[in-house]
């Protein structure tokens, strides 16, 4: 490991260099930056980082064509459907995420937002949270999702730390809804989470690249790992540690640190 100085040099080198607009268009966030609505942007922004691994060009075709069977308009489509028209989706498939598992998202959101007027809501039921990391916000919106009758097999597309998943998807959503910058990237329309709460969303190619600089034990994409990495990013900015994302992202991805 480079000494912890030399690190945040290199990290905030690499965090500025990714986080700017010119990588949206080929990253999945573009899908949510083709909607102003606040729900659009929700509903569009946890379709896509759902759909979230695989090739980043496929993810977004994928994305694009789950947005326009919706008519481009995801919160009017989610509420306002109906059984009939949902038949277009029956074909939808996005490598193991099918329509059983889709239907039974559009099911949940329906019923979320025909009560409440922001996702958030179901990460964080009311007033601000508290917690010192977002750990019991994606365990509580877990059980909401799945409080009713569900298909098992749906259970595996959304993560939760109290199986030890990384919960890389879910983070890397709540980065884009609760971090905002000058940059322009993430959208800023949560509130009641901080950006100091966020976990920085950890798969096998950060997993790889943290633990290739000394910032985890090892390179398993775990949540003990998730917590370990977000500690170390919290000592070089305790009050956005998530933004380091796009530094540890880059190396992997683009750099193949």
């Amino acid at each position: 490991m480079t000494g912890s100085a030399d690190l945040k040099k290199l990290l905030d080198a690499k965090a500025a260099m990714y986080n700017r607009r010119e990588f949206i268009v080929r990253d999945p966030i573009c899908i949510p930056h083709s909607f102003t609505k606040r729900q659009d942007i929700e509903i569009s922004g946890f379709f896509a980082a759902t759909l979230a691994w695989g090739n980043r060009t496929t993810i977004i075709n994928s994305c694009r064509r789950l947005m326009s069977l919706m008519d481009n308009a995801p919160h009017e489509f989610i509420i306002g459907h109906r059984d009939t028209d949902l038949k277009p989706f029956l074909s939808f498939v996005h490598r193991t995420y099918n329509a059983t598992d889709l239907l039974y998202f559009i099911s949940v959101l329906q019923r979320h937002y025909k009560e409440r007027v922001s996702l958030e809501e179901a990460f964080v039921p009311a007033g601000r949270y508290k917690e010192p990391t977002v750990q019991q916000a994606l365990v509580h919106f877990h059980g909401y999702f799945f409080e009713g009758e569900h298909p098992e097999r749906t259970r595996k597309h959304v993560a939760t730390p109290a199986r030890n998943s990384a919960c890389k998807r879910l983070n890397m959503y709540l980065r884009w809804m609760v971090r905002k910058d000058k940059s322009g990237v993430d959208f800023g329309i949560w509130k009641k989470i901080s950006p100091a709460q966020l976990v920085c969303p950890l798969d096998v190619h950060v997993a790889r690249v943290a633990a290739r600089l000394g910032m985890i034990p090892n390179d398993k994409a775990d949540w003990k790992n998730a917590l370990i990495l977000t500690e170390q990013l919290r000592a070089m900015d305790a009050a956005d540690p998530a933004r380091y994302d796009f530094a540890l992202f880059g190396l992997g991805a683009e750099e193949r640190l």
